[in-house]
């Protein structure tokens, strides 16, 4: 952008007089001609940005894909599902005196903190 003059000097007034218009709207055409390719630059620029962040994010997401395949591939293979009816939480009929005296334990609680209308 150096050495550009967009002030007053002698082409100027030539073309002016050329052109039998003012001074101001040749400067005015030259301005505008000056902000096309300002603008230009900057759209290129912003064009450029929004595909480099569109590719970061892309490979991003990519990548978290990858790892989460990985992680679930992984964890499938060193801690296999337990079988239908297995399952840690489920009850298998050993411990019945312990449900007993859990169930008699919350039957004396309701009892005795039982709300009275």
């Amino acid at each position: 952008m150096a050495g550009k003059n967009f002030g007053f000097c002698i082409s100027d007034m030539r073309l002016a007089r050329l052109f039998n218009g003012g001074l101001l709207e040749i400067m005015a055409v030259k301005l505008i001609i000056y902000g096309w390719s300002i603008m230009n630059e900057l759209i290129s620029s912003g064009i450029e940005l929004m595909l480099i962040g569109m590719g970061m994010v892309f490979s991003f997401l990519a990548m978290l894909i990858v790892a989460i395949k990985t992680m679930s591939s992984l964890i499938l293979r060193f801690f296999p599902e337990l079988p239908a009816g297995q399952h840690p939480g489920m009850h298998h009929g050993d411990d019945l005196g312990t449900i007993a005296a859990i169930s008699a334990a919350v039957l004396q609680y309701r009892k005795k903190y039982q709300k009275k209308d």
